[in-house]
């Protein structure tokens, strides 16, 4: 068999095989041998009919299926030899006009090549690492939230800026239906004007976009999905099923213990001092997501390459249970292209700077968030037999190890790109980050 590789451009390729009888022949007489003595003709009995007629018979779909076999293990290890790396999977050239009875047949499959390029992690860039910290408003508020939560609910006729409402957001044509109890201090300042003055029964009807100072509470108390909760801009009703206020719950003993254990907070300058922790704990992880983000986006901006595109978009027509129309592989290759250069560029950053990922890199960051889980839940001392147990556990499932490790890989390269591509250090206020984040 010659096997052969035809270049078209630097990511796109063609493999061509020619098979000859003598690759083929000899498993192909040998399935003739096995089929006659269980082929059944009219006019003889089983295992009688003779090898001619044998060979007319089933000897077609035999040859086909042995030359098959023969050109999907040569392919294979074609590939393997030549140390192709490739982006999805070899598509067969279709030639309507193919003869199998021919002397020599040829096969031909178009390839796509994952592109050959560098990064550069040091390029002068306007990245910006915020630092945020949680304020004064910011700490006095969480405060009156808390008063407000273990507080006693009295009824009202009206809602005012400090009211609760229960009810329900509603939108048939997006699929909207949740009932929820909200704040209405939890809506963006512009927002909260539709929602004072208003009875019981009241029905208030509102765009998503700006509902919130962050969009991620869409996903809180309006349920809608991750993948679609950024820029939505829909309208729903909000129909008022009950409005209450508070009397405030009284800062005391009882009440610092029921929220953090038994005298671990004492004053009203301890809970602000704890609150101020916990919330800038929480604003760096949703900063390092940012900054991850951003490099993404730089990165995928400022690195140029190829990808054999129209080659993926008929590749995307054949994978899947579902096969898709050349339309629908289109917007398919538009929605994944950008994650597909960032994979790839993560790739090239990983391998340039040695990173790799091993099992005891995953078994304690495995640990590390098993302990911090536990803490949420008043666990702060689980002994190391107890985490490495529930560690065991966790990493016997593969759907756990490849998230766990995804989030390794993502956690590791935080760390490099904060090292190489020195961000600008900026501290702000949690409203600043969100301005900055979202454009408000």
């Amino acid at each position: 068999m010659d096997i052969k590789r035809v270049a078209i451009d630097a990511v796109n390729e063609t493999i061509v095989m020619n098979v000859v009888h003598m690759d083929y022949k000899g498993q192909v007489a040998k399935r003739i041998n096995e089929k006659m003595p269980l082929a059944q003709v009219k006019g003889f009995r089983k295992g009688q009919v003779p090898k001619d007629l044998v060979e007319k018979q089933y000897g077609k779909a035999i040859k086909q299926e042995e030359i098959k076999k023969v050109v999907d293990l040569a392919l294979e290890r074609y590939i393997q030899s030549e140390r192709l790396n490739l982006l999805g999977t070899p598509l067969a050239k279709v030639n309507e006009d193919f003869n199998w009875d021919a002397e020599e047949l040829t096969f031909e499959y178009e390839i796509g090549l994952v592109p050959n390029f560098e990064i550069d992690l040091e390029a002068k860039n306007n990245i910006v690492k915020y630092i945020v910290t949680a304020d004064d408003k910011l700490i006095d508020g969480q405060v009156e939230r808390i008063q407000k939560q273990f507080g006693k609910a009295v009824p009202q006729e009206v809602s005012d800026a400090k009211s609760d409402l229960t009810g329900t957001f509603s939108s048939e044509a997006n699929g909207i239906n949740n009932t929820t109890t909200i704040a209405v201090d939890a809506f963006s300042k512009k927002a909260q004007k539709q929602f004072t003055g208003k009875k019981v029964g009241d029905v208030v009807t509102v765009s998503t976009k700006g509902l919130f100072d962050d969009d991620h509470q869409l996903m809180d108390y309006l349920k809608v999905g991750h993948e679609g909760v950024h820029g939505l801009d829909v309208e729903v009703n909000f129909t008022i099923e009950a409005i209450n206020g508070s009397e405030p719950a009284e800062l005391n003993q009882e009440l610092f213990d029921k929220l953090f254990g038994e005298g671990k907070v004492a004053s009203l300058e301890d809970l602000k001092a704890k609150i101020k922790e916990d919330a800038e704990s929480q604003f760096a992880q949703q900063a390092d997501q940012k900054l991850l983000l951003d490099v993404q986006d730089f990165l995928i901006e400022n690195t140029k390459f190829d990808l054999p595109a129209e080659f993926l978009k008929k590749w995307l027509q054949t994978v899947g249970e579902k096969k898709l129309s050349a339309e629908e592989a289109e917007v398919e290759y538009a929605r994944s292209e950008k994650g597909l250069r960032f994979q790839l560029i993560e790739g090239k950053a990983m391998a340039q700077s040695n990173i790799q990922i091993t099992f005891e890199d995953l078994k304690a960051f495995t640990a590390n968030a098993i302990r911090q889980q536990m803490a949420q839940f008043g666990q702060t001392n689980p002994t190391d037999e107890e985490v490495e147990g529930i560690v065991a556990r966790v990493l016997s499932n593969q759907e756990e190890v490849k998230r766990l490790s995804e989030q390794v890989v993502a956690a590791k390269l935080l760390d490099l790109f904060k090292e190489k591509a020195n961000p600008t250090t900026k501290e702000v206020t949690y409203e600043e980050f969100i301005a900055a984040s979202y454009g408000e």
